[in-house]
């Protein structure tokens, strides 16, 4: 079927040991793991990991480029990141979806939290349920594949 970029951005390379009443005691990798056990046959899960926004960046434009579905957890760039959302639009505009995700509820965060430059671009966002927010886009993304006309 086909491939989904799982991108994450900054500081998520320390989930496991990052503030784990906020983030879970899961890593990245029990994470990718997990979905990729999750989705059928012909579904590969392709995560990802950086704390540099250009290659983040980059791996938006691959995911134009190849018309590759993307769950993002963007991470602190969620907040202020007008180039990560530029680029994130290009994906919806191409009609490939995005789905934006978070561990935690920012909304129940401080307030800096609250606002999101990413989720007005993004074909749904995902918040607050830990790594269950992944497994939530990772299906509903296979579930809008199956119902797109190949």
């Amino acid at each position: 079927m086909t491939t989904i970029l799982v991108l994450n951005g900054p500081n998520l390379g320390r989930l496991g040991t990052r503030e784990p009443e906020v983030y879970g005691s899961e890593t990245l990798a029990d994470i990718g793991a997990g979905l990729a056990a999750s989705v059928p046959d012909g579904v590969e899960i392709d995560l990802r990991q950086t704390d540099d926004e250009g290659e983040l960046i980059g791996w938006i434009h691959e995911a134009v480029d190849r018309r590759l579905p993307v769950v993002l957890n963007p991470a602190a760039f969620t907040h202020y990141s007008y180039a990560l959302r530029d680029a994130a639009a290009q994906l919806t505009t191409a009609g490939v979806p995005l789905v934006e995700v978070h561990l935690s509820n920012p909304h129940a965060r401080e307030a800096f939290r609250h606002t999101s430059v990413i989720s007005g671009v993004a074909s749904g966002v995902i918040a607050g349920f830990g790594a269950e927010s992944y497994r939530l886009a990772v299906d509903w993304v296979v579930r809008a594949a199956l119902r797109s006309p190949s």
